[in-house]
């Protein structure tokens, strides 16, 4: 069993990947199977709904209680080091509990890099090292192609406009976070046949350095052994990870945006699902998110929603006193039709 850090650099995880691709998955298996080590998470959640912290509180694990977790909703955590990363960082490190290990979720739209970057900030390098930077990856979305939104979309775009010559961001961003990895989680790989997989595997790999190993997983089920101890040092190896914002310190995500949307509770999870399923295809919805109560049951319904695939499971009790409603959090780019995406679900 690990035993408290004291005086060695503390090492931390970086786990980062598209949205959808199972980041919370891999982290709530990690928290379950910590082998006695004292984890801090520190989760950027995207949009004003801090589901995906939610849903590790509920795990109610010793080795990462509910104190143990910050959450980061004020932005992408790459755009945000300064103001809320950096603090975090300042308080975990002043506990007199100090973690055996950080774990750190960025939001799907992060770019890993600046915040590997960050490491190198005097009150944070003298103490914590990156141990290694994972990126997990939906292997039926790159299957598909849909590490972009629509890629047929994308390309008339680019095609109708004569001064873009550089790729989209949806690709970029997916390029960004292979090339800073140190470790590449292909999830969902029990929806893969061998051949997508061999097609999937040379994609991934064309944009990795060569050392970087590639894990298949289903549900994000990773042995913890595996994922952490990579001793990769990553700040120090920042000019092996190229980006394609090295020389744009100044970049933001204005493409996208997101929305809470709120309803009652709801007769049976069937017919959620078949609300959503053609309001997410018609608007070009990246991700639906949230949780919903369900008449007559006493659990929490939980949709991890990716792109058009809609999942659902029951996660926890409802506590007493808990509303019963459907909180979904709505994330797109920019342009989404609020209003129309809030009636087609209100129906």
């Amino acid at each position: 069993m690990a035993t408290a850090n004291t005086g060695q650099k503390i090492p931390a995880t970086v786990i980062t990947g598209f949205l959808g691709a199972g980041k919370t998955s891999l982290i709530r298996h990690l928290l379950q199977s910590a082998g006695g080590r004292k984890l801090a998470l520190i989760i950027n959640e995207f949009g004003d709904l801090g589901v995906d912290g939610d849903i590790l509180k509920a795990c109610g694990d010793e080795n990462c209680t509910e104190e143990d977790i910050v959450e980061l909703a004020n932005g992408c955590i790459c755009c945000t080091v300064a103001d809320d990363f950096l603090p975090t960082m300042e308080a975990l490190l002043a506990r007199p509990d100090r973690p055996d290990h950080i774990v750190i979720e960025t939001s799907g739209l992060a770019l890993p890099k600046p915040l590997v970057q960050a490491f190198n900030w005097p009150e944070i390098r003298t103490q914590v090292t990156v141990d290694g930077v994972i990126a997990v990856v939906d292997g039926p979305a790159v299957a598909d192609g849909l590490f972009a939104t629509d890629p047929a979309a994308v390309q008339r775009q680019r095609q109708a406009d004569d001064n873009l010559d550089h790729e989209s961001p949806l690709e970029e961003l997916f390029e960004d976070q292979l090339a800073c990895a140190d470790m590449v989680v292909l999830n969902k790989g029990d929806l893969l046949d061998d051949s997508h997989f061999g097609s999937v595997s040379e994609i991934i790999l064309g944009q990795t350095r060569p050392a970087v190993r590639l894990i298949r997983a289903t549900h994000g089920v990773v042995d913890p052994q595996v994922l952490l101890g990579l001793g990769a040092g990553a700040e120090d190896d920042l000019a092996n990870r190229p980006s394609h914002h090295d020389s744009d310190p100044d970049h933001d995500h204005d493409d996208f945006e997101s929305f809470v949307v709120e309803l009652a509770a709801i007769a049976e999870p069937g017919a959620l699902i078949a609300r959503l399923e053609p309001v997410i295809a018609a608007h070009n919805i990246l991700r639906v998110k949230g949780f919903a109560a369900v008449d007559g049951k006493p659990m929490r319904l939980f949709l991890p929603g990716g792109g058009a695939r809609v999942n659902h499971y029951y996660d926890r009790e409802l506590e007493p006193g808990e509303a019963r409603q459907t909180r979904l959090v709505v994330i797109g780019e920019t342009g989404l039709d609020q209003a129309a995406i809030r009636a087609a679900l209100a129906d």
